[in-house]
Order: C-alpha cells, then structure tokens, then sequence
C-alpha cells in the first residue's frame, strides 16, 4: 500500500514514520524546502524520541521519501495545522482545504482520503466533501472520506499512535470501513467507527475537557493566592477523593490543541457555550497573573530575570501557543533584562544555565523540563546574591534552605 501524506510536522511525520515500519511505501508531503531536504537525508525536525531512527531506515530501505508535491497513492492523509480565526473563533480551514485541492489531480477511484488535521464540527460534510464532489468524486462508491483524529502525547507518540484507540469517522459506512483498513497497518488500539462529525466533535470536545479542567486549577490557584491557602495542597487532597482529578495548574495552556479546539465548538454555538469561552479566557489570562506576581517579586524593572524553559511541554521544543512567550513579552514590555534557557530548543538567542542564571533577581520556571527538576544549587548560589525561584510548573521537589522557592502553594508570601 502507498500512502501520501500531506504535512511533515508533529503528527504527519510521526505518522508517516510508523506506516513506513509496517512496509508501506510512504511519500511525505511539505512546503518546507530545507524540511523535505534533510528528511530526504534521513534528518527529523521535531523533538520526538524514535522517530529520526525510523526515518533514517526507511529511507535506506526506500519505504519513505519526502516531497514537495503529491504523488498517486492509494490512501492520501491531511496533517495540516488548523489554526482558529481571531475576529470570530472559527476554525481557519484554509490549510486543509488546500492540501485537498492538492491532492485532486492525483486520486484515483478507490482511494481513501483521511483528515487527520483537528476541524470544528461538521466540517467534513460542508466543505472538504464538496470539495471533491466538485472535481466529480461520488463520497462512498468511488472515494472513501473520513476523518480520524489523532491522540498523541508528545514524547511519547510511537506508543500512543500504536496502542491508543483511534476514532474513525466517515462520511459513509464504507468510507469508516476503508479507513480502519488503513490503520489497521500498526494501530493496536481499538478502531471505533462513527460518523464523521460525530468523530469532529469527540476530538474538539477532549481537549475542551482538559482546558476547562485546567481553568479550574488556575482559578483556584487564584482564588487560594487571594485568601492565603495551598493551592497545591488542596489539589492533592482533593484528588484523594476517588471520583476527583482536579488537573494542574500552570502560566497558562500552550499546544496546538488545547488552547484552539475549545474555539472550535465556542464558535458553533457562542451564545451557548458560556463554559467553554470563560475557560478559554481564565487560561488566557495566566501569563498576566505570572507577570503580576513576578512584579511583586522583583519590583525593581531594571532587574535581570532568568527563564527556565519557553516549550509548553515537558521534555519537547515545541513552543506552539507556549504561555512562555507571551510572559517573556509581558516582561520585556515592563523593562526587565530577560535572559533565556531552553535545553530543549535550539536557538542563538538562549543561553546555558550558567549565563542565565548569572546576576539574576530571580529564576521564572516556565516549562516542566526533567533538567530543571534538580538544579545544580551550588552554581545558583555562586551565581545570584539572594537566589529566589518562581516555580509555575511546580517541577521542583527540594530547595536547599538558602534558596527561596515560590510556587502555585505559597504565592500569598509575596502579596
């Protein structure tokens, strides 16, 4: 089976990655010149351990070459960002449609054509399905259509993609059935066949779950800031409970999920979904609060800050809608001297451990990487006068007494 794959990034590569595994001729599609070069070459761009490895054989093995147009497939996959519309909420559909249109002159009777890429709902019935009932495809007898979301977590993406179940929605029965067929190739998960905007739906609402979850958390660290309780107390004893999960809180949602498929639903129905859009703005309004907290911690503007980490996950360089970015442009607007260090990204402007840290009024942990969780304190000390710590990831465990540590539980000490 070949299969065309239009988007190389954190889901189509990945993706493409494991139907090479399991031998299927792969052509992984982009618009980035230097991306399809070093992929060519068996180079990955995206932090995701075993993918570079899986790669690099299948390239060896011609199960996988990088292109920057289409070619005949028998299943063709959309993995395109789908960012939302400022002005009204609305899913921004214009890489998709494109990708579609570019992969018209390519199908043949009985491909499949699967949407990978997360769309509001009934967005496959209204606009991708006309879309090739125009170039004179009949949905269900000569063209299979589905959409199929993905469930990833980055870092650990080859086990999600293989044992997480996958919900495949199509536009006909048969168009689900072509589709499970497909994926049948690696995933061992269960393969749950539905409709197409039924599948839409699940995908925005799972993220829109975690989101208000999370806005929960950041209103209470709020709330417990204002009136002098452990807010990471609370959560721990609450979570106790064996019907509570109350997720953590942080300096805000980042990720190309999370914090844009909420959107999605809100822009359906904005006179209905009130839940939805006041979560969207608690979690907004997190890197304001950090900001506000670090004034007080470091009142003097003309004062260096040290940030710990721009990614808005743990262990990755992704910085998609990373909260880090809007705080590190709030403090820069209020004149403080910003010093970064990201491990994890690579980029001229950051600088190691030691620089950053060096004369600074104060370390701002912004991402919950596995190297920050135990800082070298003896070079904190050598380095800062009176080393202080703004925990927002509550990453770190220990402290010697000499350092102060500030997080999510203590944030009344400096009110």
């Amino acid at each position: 089976m070949k299969i065309c794959i239009i988007g190389q990034g954190y889901i189509g590569l990945p993706t493409a990655a494991l139907f090479a595994m399991h031998n299927c001729e792969v052509v992984g599609v982009d618009i980035n010149e230097k991306i399809i070069e070093n992929l060519n070459k068996g180079k990955v761009h995206i932090e995701e351990p075993g993918i570079e490895n899986i790669i690099k054989n299948s390239v060896k093995k011609g199960l996988y070459h990088a292109s920057l147009s289409p070619e005949k497939a028998d299943a063709f996959m959309i993995t395109v960002p789908t960012p939302y519309l400022e002005e009204s909420y609305k899913c921004d559909l214009n890489y998709v449609l494109n990708a579609c249109e570019s992969i018209i002159p390519f199908l043949e009777k009985g491909n499949t054509v699967i949407i990978e890429s997360t769309i509001a709902p009934m967005s496959t019935d209204n606009y991708i399905k006309p879309l090739f009932e125009k170039a004179g495809f009949e949905i269900g007898k000569d063209l299979y259509l589905a959409h199929c979301p993905e469930r990833v977590l980055p870092g650990k993406m080859i086990e999600e993609l293989i044992h997480n179940d996958r919900i495949i929605g199509g536009i006909t029965p048969k168009c689900s059935k072509k589709a499970s067929e497909i994926y049948k190739k690696f995933v061992e998960g269960n393969l749950m066949e539905t409709e197409a905007k039924t599948a839409e739906m699940s995908k925005c609402m799972e993220n829109t779950f975690r989101d208000v979850n999370i806005a929960l958390a950041n209103e209470l660290t709020k709330i417990c800031s204002e009136i002098g309780v452990n807010a990471l107390d609370v959560i721990e004893m609450s979570n106790k409970h064996p019907r509570v999960n109350i997720h953590s809180p942080g300096p805000g949602v980042g990720g190309h999920c999370l914090a844009v498929d909420p959107y999605f639903i809100y822009a359906e129905a904005p006179d209905t979904a009130k839940l939805i859009k006041l979560s969207r703005d608690i979690n907004n309004s997190m890197p304001e609060f950090v900001v506000e907290k670090t004034k007080k911690l470091v009142p003097n503007k003309n004062s260096k800050i040290a940030i710990l980490g721009v990614a808005y996950k743990g262990n990755t360089g992704d910085t998609r809608e990373s909260p880090a970015l809007k705080i590190i442009s709030l403090l820069k607007d209020e004149g403080y001297e910003i010093a970064i260090h990201d491990p994890h990204i690579d980029n001229p402007d950051y600088l190691s451990l030691d620089d950053v840290i060096s004369d600074a009024s104060l370390i701002l942990v912004l991402s919950d990487h596995n190297e920050f969780k135990n800082l070298n304190y003896e070079i904190i000390n050598e380095k800062m006068k009176n080393p202080v710590i703004f925990d927002t990831k509550s990453v770190i465990s220990y402290i010697p007494d000499n350092v102060k540590l500030i997080n999510y539980g203590n944030l009344s000490e400096i009110d």
